[in-house]
């Protein structure tokens, strides 16, 4: 390819509208521009980094043994509405209507689709088990679209879903996919790590997320510092509390705390440590107003309190609703004579002479205490981990690091099978409903993780496999005939030898084609300069490393091909 013919608009100046850095260089780079908010057009050098993702994605899936499909955008409301997620998915499904007024939504994830065909097509044990994938585009929309291609509302996503007879098939094919989804992402060159996570809209019982490394994830990793486990925020489970202190009950007191409301105002006022006080806090369910304690330095995790109660809906109370079951305004909230459920945290366990909220404007109570002032119904798991809470699996120390979602397993069970009546026919003959598993892989995402991973001030930094081109050929003087019948003939036969060569044949002054070099991030770059030349040789630079050879042009090709292949069998 020749880049006088290519469209790489790039840009020298830092776009205003780009929050990260994967944003930042996919547009300095030429490889995206914004259409809409979170809608982008894919250009010539972005297509290409897509579709090495999904060649990578597509030969791992078929190794695996999936199959691949190619299902509908555009869904009929009706399969959406047996599955009752029609009404449950909330303002990030766009919905349309037909010339005929019927309901229909662009699919965000295909599972209504996939089960609808599998109870028509399957219908014995002797079909399964089977993986069915597809790659194709999807919409969300997203409340806040940001981050580029990284958080955007349309976007290519890899999904494929299991079909097995029994639980043992059903985890050996998460099992599959779980090898596969590793491989896919050693492939394409990241540092990740698979951390287990909540199944969220999707549903189901257990789910992994593959988590790329990088400071500027938006999403939080917790690890353990002495064993393998790992864990995302929303999932990761924290060791109960140490026993009960010997601490004994001192005398309730109701104290003013006038304009005083969060924990740091209210423990400054009092002169008591964050964590001796106890925040109440209000939620409604679709099965009604529940109240969750926990202490005052430590944070509510809304996933694990929804999965603890069994509930698909969870929200924050507003006003009102906190008014009338409190008595009291937003902020004073306390479990002394609260009349609702009340859920509190597991290390309120151990704990004695609480500082809690009154159920009235401007107090606080002092020195409450469970089984004497008030009754908790379940203690459980319900706050977000912090560094240094003690792991859930041995005698070790969590830590927090950052890292970006680009692929999520489930196990889905018979959540959709049994909603929608998919069945099969086992050996003696009897009705089952088919188990399944859900497979996703952000293709964008993928991409602009790689980018989050790999680059420097100079722009991207592109692993082998899913650079747009292997090789850059910059002759630095165009009007030089020899610097430039040198370059036509590396280009010739580089691409003879089946390298992906990109030509910087346009009329530019050096600086530019070398700057435009470092910002697109093509591994090797291959100079042909007139000084070099005169003594019959040329410079050969590796962008990841700055490392520059200079070696006989007859030497060239082969040298390069040869970094070709040691890249391409790593």
């Amino acid at each position: 390819m020749r880049f006088s013919q290519l469209l790489v608009p790039t840009l020298r100046e830092e776009p205003a509208e780009a929050e990260v850095v994967s944003h930042k260089l996919m547009l300095r780079a030429g490889m995206i521009r914004k259409l809409a908010a979170g809608i982008y057009t894919l250009l010539p050098l972005g297509v290409r980094v897509m579709q090495k993702v999904e060649r990578i994605i597509r030969e791992e899936m078929n190794r695996a043994g999936a199959q691949e499909v190619v299902m509908p955008c555009v869904l009929p409301a009706d399969l959406w509405k047996e599955s009752g997620r029609w009404d449950h998915y909330g303002k990030e499904l766009l919905r349309l209507k037909d010339r005929h007024d019927r309901d229909y939504c662009f699919g965000p994830t295909h599972e209504e689709v996939i089960t609808d065909l599998a109870r028509r097509e399957i219908s014995s044990y002797r079909q399964l088990p089977i993986n069915l994938y597809q790659i194709q585009t999807k919409f969300r929309d997203e409340v806040r679209p940001r981050f580029g291609v990284m958080r955007a509302r349309e976007f290519v996503m890899k999904d494929a879903y299991s079909f097995d007879a029994d639980e043992a098939g059903a985890e050996q094919s998460y099992e599959r996919m779980y090898d596969a989804y590793t491989r896919i992402f050693q492939r394409c060159g990241l540092r990740f790590r698979a951390v287990e996570a909540d199944t969220g809209l999707i549903g189901g019982r257990f789910s992994h997320e593959f988590m790329v490394l990088a400071d500027t994830g938006e999403d939080a990793i917790v690890s353990c510092d002495s064993c393998d486990y790992a864990a995302n925020i929303e999932r990761a489970e924290i060791r109960r509390a140490a026993e009960k202190t010997n601490e004994k009950p001192k005398k309730l007191e109701r104290v003013q705390t006038p304009d005083r409301k969060s924990v740091e105002e209210v423990t400054t006022f009092l002169g008591v440590p964050p964590e001796r006080l106890v925040k109440t806090i209000i939620f409604e369910t679709e099965e009604g107003a529940v109240a969750a304690l926990v202490r005052g330095d430590h944070e509510i995790n809304e996933a694990k309190l929804r999965r603890h109660l069994g509930v698909t809906q969870l929200e924050l109370a507003g006003d009102q609703v906190v008014a009338d079951v409190t008595h009291a305004p937003l902020g004073f909230a306390g479990p002394v004579g609260l009349d609702l459920k009340m859920i509190a945290d597991s290390a309120l366990e151990a704990m004695s002479n609480m500082v809690v909220g009154a159920n009235e404007l401007d107090a606080h109570l002092i020195n409450a205490n469970m089984g004497r002032d008030f009754h908790v119904e379940e203690f459980a798991d319900i706050r977000l981990a912090q560094a240094g809470d003690p792991c859930p699996r041995c005698q070790g120390k969590l830590q927090i690091s950052r890292g970006i979602e680009v692929g999520h397993i489930f196990k889905l069970g018979t959540k959709y099978s049994e909603a929608m009546g998919a069945t099969y026919l086992d050996q003696e003959g009897n009705e089952r409903k088919l188990i399944m598993g859900c497979y996703g892989i952000g293709v964008g995402r993928t991409a602009a993780a790689a980018i989050e991973q790999n680059h420097d001030e100079d722009g991207i930094i592109f692993p082998f496999a899913i650079a747009p081109f292997h090789v850059l050929i910059v002759p630095v003087n165009n009007k030089d005939a020899q610097v430039m019948g040198a370059a036509e003939d590396l280009y010739r036969h580089l691409s003879e030898e089946g390298a992906e060569v990109l030509l910087d044949d346009r009329d530019e002054r050096p600086g530019v084609k070398f700057k435009d070099a470092d910002i697109i991030g093509i591994p090797l770059r291959l100079t042909v300069g007139e000084k070099n030349l005169k003594q019959g040789k040329v410079e050969i630079k590796v962008r990841r490393s700055g490392e520059i050879t200079v070696v006989a042009l007859e030497d060239a090709p082969k040298q390069i091909m040869g970094m070709i292949r040691a890249e391409a069998e790593a």
